[in-house]
């Protein structure tokens, strides 16, 4: 599923009338819903690793991939959920992405063994990779051309605060449970309710789908003309010609070049030198250790000797930063340019994990009792913190807005998805990996993170181009 690349007719590109942006902002929002349960999805499991361990009685290898096991969900979400959504339509595919996350949430918080645990979570990735592709493309096709990129901005902004919103909501239990990941609230045990919550907004989602308008795009690719024309209405005004539109968007889906693996042949090593750039990027995302703190900052406390309750809260004030920081990329990163703010960000991100590994190296045991130094302690806390507002603030905007602007035109879908799979497949390896190197070296291993942030700033500087300012058309 790709979005038109033809450019928008002048009346299509004038701002709506005000009456209809209101509507076009509760449209964006409610396909951005799958953006929020795509964050809360992905980070609840967090609140409940530990008590998953203490349930099941596994060890750290085994751990992780029950974790790490909705990431093979997301790979096949993502890699079908373009072509479900061309052929039953928008609203269908984010109906049953609704359907897979609330029986995710009801299935992860009522398991009977650890595989049926871990079956579930793929299916809730499912769900995840779906949404992942679905909402963006959704929000491009039915927004004005004059606010496409705020409203496009509505998915990022999102999922961040699905991120934020589950580490809350697992405080919140947690504090019901006096403090206990196991403790029993209603018959469940604490960990249960934090899985099981996420079936609140996985319904509201689907109801919210029965209420926006399917995309104009897929109605015309269907032959439902009339149909289109009336979602254009809506979303654009009466006053556009609305016949022009439909024409525009026939014109343009008859001149798309759908690209395929084939089209990225032809490198030196395999693949064309910007699909290369394309994957580091990716892969440079997640190798720096981010989704360690959305996936296990809890247990990453705890095993350092911070108390459950203080560690869940530093899990919501870390994903409060991570919003603060997403705001500064989406403000500046038209202003300064993407590679001026991936430096920055690498900079930032190397400085905080190397704190964090020096910090990290002061952990001791004594008697079963795990402590820190309270200086370390305190750097610990910071220098965490610090790292996922520069990422934030840099690769975890940058690297989205760069795939989906260098690459030329004619390979550019293709692209994003071999793009997009080498992210997920780097964060699998972070997610499976940590819980067994934290067992063996948790300094070691923000030692790796560190190296990874460190060689980042060569890669941005001698491979990346800066695409600030340039059209789509321009990238060759």
């Amino acid at each position: 599923m790709t979005s038109s690349t033809a450019k928008p007719a002048s009346s299509g590109a004038n701002a709506p009338h005000p009456d209809h942006l209101g509507h076009v902002i509760f449209i964006a929002a409610a396909a951005a819903m799958g953006g929020f349960l795509f964050g809360y999805d992905s980070s609840v499991i967090n609140g409940a690793v530990v008590a998953i361990r203490e349930r099941f009685d596994v060890g750290p290898a085994v751990l992780a991939q029950v974790i790490a096991a909705a990431l093979i969900g997301c790979a096949v979400g993502a890699a079908t959920a373009g072509r479900l959504a061309d052929r039953l339509g928008r609203i269908r595919c984010m109906q049953i992405a609704a359907v897979l996350f609330t029986a995710s949430a009801i299935g992860s918080a009522l398991p009977f063994a650890l595989w049926d645990l871990a079956v579930w979570r793929v299916i809730g990735g499912f769900g995840i990779g779906m949404a992942s592709v679905i909402g963006p493309a959704y929000i491009a096709e039915v927004s004005p051309a004059a606010y496409r990129g705020r409203l496009a901005s509505f998915q990022q902004a999102a999922i961040v605060i699905g991120i934020a919103v589950s580490q809350l909501v697992n405080w919140g239990i947690l504090n019901l449970a006096d403090g206990d990941q196991r403790g029993v609230i209603g018959g469940l045990e604490a960990w249960q309710w934090m899985l099981g919550v996420m079936v609140v907004p996985a319904v509201l989602y689907g109801l919210m789908s029965f209420v926006i308008p399917e995309s104009p795009r897929f109605l015309v690719s269907v032959g439902r003309n009339a149909e289109a024309r009336k979602v254009l209405a809506e979303v654009e005004g009466s006053h556009v010609d609305l016949d022009a539109r439909v024409a525009e968007i026939e014109t343009a889906m008859r001149s798309e070049h759908k690209s395929t693996f084939k089209d990225l042949l032809g490198g030196r090593f395999g693949l064309l030198p910007i699909v290369w750039v394309g994957i580091g990027l990716s892969v440079f995302q997640q190798l720096v250790g981010i989704n360690v703190i959305f996936y296990y900052s809890s247990s990453l406390w705890q095993s350092v000797g911070i108390d459950p309750t203080s560690s869940f809260l530093y899990s919501f004030t870390t994903s409060i930063i991570n919003i603060v920081g997403t705001v500064i990329a989406m403000i500046f990163v038209d202003r300064i340019g993407r590679k001026p703010l991936a430096l920055i960000g690498s900079a930032g991100m190397a400085i905080s994990l190397g704190l964090c590994a020096w910090a990290f190296s002061y952990k001791t045991e004594v008697a079963g009792e795990i402590s820190m130094p309270s200086t370390q302690g305190t750097v610990a806390l910071v220098a965490a913190h610090a790292f996922v507002l520069f990422f934030a603030l840099s690769w975890g905007v940058v690297v989205w807005v760069l795939l989906g602007e260098m690459f030329p035109n004619r390979i550019r879908a293709a692209a994003l998805g071999v793009a997009a799979a080498a992210q997920w497949v780097a964060n699998w390896l972070i997610t499976v990996t940590f819980p067994t190197l934290s067992d063996w070296n948790l300094s070691g291993a923000y030692v790796i993170y560190t190296v990874f942030a460190v060689l980042s700033i060569p890669f941005i500087l001698k491979w990346v181009p800066e695409t600030k300012g340039k059209a789509l058309e321009e990238m060759g």
